[in-house]
């Protein structure tokens, strides 16, 4: 079994992270930057290890200043969270070599299956339904054009390495394709440092639904059910919720297999979540893998009993799941919303600064993952989510009036959130009634109605 684990992230994830290692007997380790001296994951690790200035690539991003601080604490293993280098496979690979353990897939698996046009093929081999797109990768506009051509508009264009919508444009017609091409490469070369593009055709108005998948080392896969994490803003999600309200058992079962081939034809190992994208017509397409712990993961642990971040240490300790697909019940709705330190009146604008006074929601079926606290300085370098608000019931519309009773209880002072905003969707009659999908956010701030 691991003894230690340094924790290779800061913020809320790494809070959890370092609670479920204290409720197995696992020492923990945390890594900051100067910036981050006084965050609460700082405190409550066993030892804390500054590792540079606030800048990230010089501290969290830094894959040398964190194997260092992991050899000198004498840790055996590296739960990297999620973002920074969570799905980083030179950084898997560096500790593969360091013989530390990382608490994740293997870097070979990390580096196929974070290619989007590598981890489409592999699916469509293994006969998972994918969209149709390209097969090549594309470097240039003229190739591109010729290949939308082919796989019919309108079409999307999306960098072949990263993520976070980052890298991303719609081409409606031939006519656009050149401009968006162009700014979505560059886009992509600016925040990957890769330029290779992949093409896909565009499905309309579809719900973003991921898979959360287990996988041990002796090559048992099950899946944990569906999330629907379709309100989103700029393809970043706001609100997740399991289970998904346009999902029936039979269409649950089906997507959920085809999850689990995913994860075997990849020969995936530890927890990993297929994100799917599912039509009107029940219709539904392989879109990536996302190879570690999702921020949205709360919800899955809710509405199954498991605690996702001790079977990811389990798993990397070589130990089998124990459990089968038989014995996994989805009991219940979860509901998830992301606390974010900005300021919706401002297009979003983040909202760095000194939290004066703070109240979070509690009682039965309320969970709060947060790193902030009364007269903490939320540095203005890193994301601004600074809480995560989790309810449970036993169907939706009871889910939902709890969320909307727990949001309308948080106090915040000295920066601005989305509290509000938040509360706003959480009263939507269409978000009430279930009808939304990843352009929901786009139509409610527009006004505009929404199809049945």
């Amino acid at each position: 079994m691991i003894k230690k684990v340094l924790i290779a992230n800061r913020g809320e994830i790494a809070v959890r992270i370092i609670r479920a290692c204290r409720e197995i007997g696992i020492e923990t380790v945390a890594v900051y930057s100067e910036a981050d001296r006084e965050a609460l994951h700082t405190q409550l690790a066993d030892e804390a290890i500054c590792i540079g200035p606030a800048a990230l690539s010089e501290s969290y991003l830094s894959m040398e200043r964190i194997i260092s601080a992991t050899i000198v604490s004498g840790a055996d293993a590296i739960h990297p969270g999620f973002g920074f280098l969570s799905e980083n496979s030179k950084f898997a690979e560096l500790c593969e070599k360091c013989n530390i353990t990382f608490i994740g897939p293997g870097s070979e698996v990390i580096a196929k299956l974070g290619n989007k046009q590598e981890a489409r093929n592999i699916m469509a081999a293994a006969g998972v339904p994918v969209i149709p797109g390209t097969e090549e990768p594309i470097f240039d506009a003229k190739t591109g054009a010729k290949a939308a051509k082919k796989i019919g508009y309108p079409v999307m264009i999306k960098a072949a390495l990263g993520g976070g919508g980052k890298g991303m444009r719609v081409a409606d017609t031939p006519e656009e394709f050149e401009l968006n091409f162009l700014t979505a490469q560059k886009e992509a070369e600016m925040a990957f440092g890769n330029n290779t593009m992949y093409i896909e055709h565009y499905v309309r108005h579809p719900r973003h639904v991921e898979f959360q998948i287990l996988a041990d080392s002796q090559g048992n896969v099950v899946h944990l059910g569906e999330r629907d994490c379709s309100v989103q803003r700029n393809h970043q999600k706001m609100i997740e919720e399991s289970p998904c309200c346009a999902i029936s058992d039979e269409l649950r079962q089906k997507m959920g297999r085809a999850a689990v081939k995913a994860a075997k034809a990849a020969g995936y190992v530890n927890a990993g979540t297929i994100e799917f994208l599912l039509e009107k017509n029940q219709q539904f397409y392989f879109m990536e893998m996302n190879t570690r712990i999702q921020v949205e993961h709360p919800v899955t642990e809710w509405v199954t009993g498991i605690d996702l971040v001790k079977e990811q240490i389990r798993i990397a300790s070589g130990q089998p799941l124990g459990f089968r697909q038989k014995d996994i019940r989805i009991s219940g709705h979860s509901i998830e919303c992301r606390i974010n330190a900005e300021n919706p009146e401002k297009g979003f604008r983040p909202s760095p600064g000194t939290i004066t006074d703070i109240y979070l929601p509690g009682g039965k079926g309320i969970r709060i993952d947060s790193a902030a606290y009364s007269g903490y300085t939320i540095p203005p370098y890193y994301d601004s989510m600074i809480a995560k608000l989790i309810v449970w019931a036993k169907n939706r519309e009871e889910a939902i009036r709890k969320m909307q009773s727990a949001l309308g209880e948080i106090i915040i002072e000295g920066i601005n959130t989305n509290v509000d905003y938040q509360y706003e969707i959480l009263n939507h009659p269409d978000f009430l009634t279930g009808n939304v999908d990843v352009e929901f956010i786009e139509k409610m701030e527009a006004g505009a109605a929404f199809e049945q």
